[in-house]
């Protein structure tokens, strides 16, 4: 069962739950907030409006009928679905967290819940996947690779590369540390914040995936180079 709210404008979230009580707040509260909401019951039904594009933020429960959270996360990524992602399980255990992270969730949300506490991290998701408005002037350039912040965009020799908002917030810590080395828990706390529930290897997954879309030889770096015992830097 699918239902759609009323659109316009407004960022759309889609919200796949299948307690209907908790679909039903979401709904409501999400709504009050000015977002256009879209629900699915199960997972198939959310992978298929995932894919019919135009969704701005997904608020994915792991335990759902026909397709389950994690499975559903891998295959978006998988086909490069780039929205952001936030995760809702009763299920508090440290490695579900983990693994919904190392998937591509920007964030992972225990229940019970207070409705506060989402809405802000809605907020904060959507801030950082926002398209920043500005002055572009201070795009940087590296070989084949533009990064533009007042945009996020990335360009490697012209064409447009796309990453979801945690690798962008990731890439551009890096170029911002000006070839500094930054620890994988400077890392952390800048992209995540001190609530972070992962562990150094959610930030080494984050650099492999980066990695691959923008580097010619991944396995031999030329950018986004690993400095032993360390972290990571961003070399120009």
């Amino acid at each position: 069962m699918n239902r759609v709210g009323q659109g316009g404008g407004r960022r759309t979230v889609l919200v796949v739950e299948d307690d209907d009580s908790i679909a039903m707040g979401l709904e409501m509260n999400l709504s009050a907030e000015g977002y256009h909401v879209l629900l699915a019951t199960d997972g198939e039904s959310g992978l298929e409006l995932a894919r019919a594009g135009g969704i701005d933020l997904l608020i994915l429960d792991v335990m759902l009928p026909k397709l389950n959270g994690f499975e559903l996360l891998r295959m978006l990524r998988g086909e490069r679905y780039t929205m952001p992602v936030i995760m809702l399980s009763a299920r508090g255990a440290e490695m579900d967290k983990v693994m919904g992270l190392e998937l591509g969730a920007e964030d992972y949300i225990t229940k019970p819940f207070g409705l506060a506490e989402l809405l802000a991290r809605v907020k904060a998701v959507l801030r950082r996947d926002a398209i920043a408005r500005g002055d572009d002037a201070n795009a940087i350039r590296a070989a084949d690779l533009e990064i533009h912040p007042a945009t996020r965009e990335v360009r490697r020799s012209g064409k447009l590369v796309e990453l979801t908002a945690t690798e962008f917030d990731i890439l551009f810590c890096l170029v911002s540390a000006g070839g500094r080395v930054l620890s994988r828990e400077q890392l952390q706390a800048k992209v995540w914040g001190p609530s972070h529930h992962g562990t150094p290897r959610t930030v080494d997954n984050f650099v492999l995936q980066l990695r691959t879309k923008l580097e010619d030889n991944p396995a031999n770096p030329r950018h986004l180079v690993t400095v032993r015992g360390v972290g990571y830097r961003f070399v120009v």
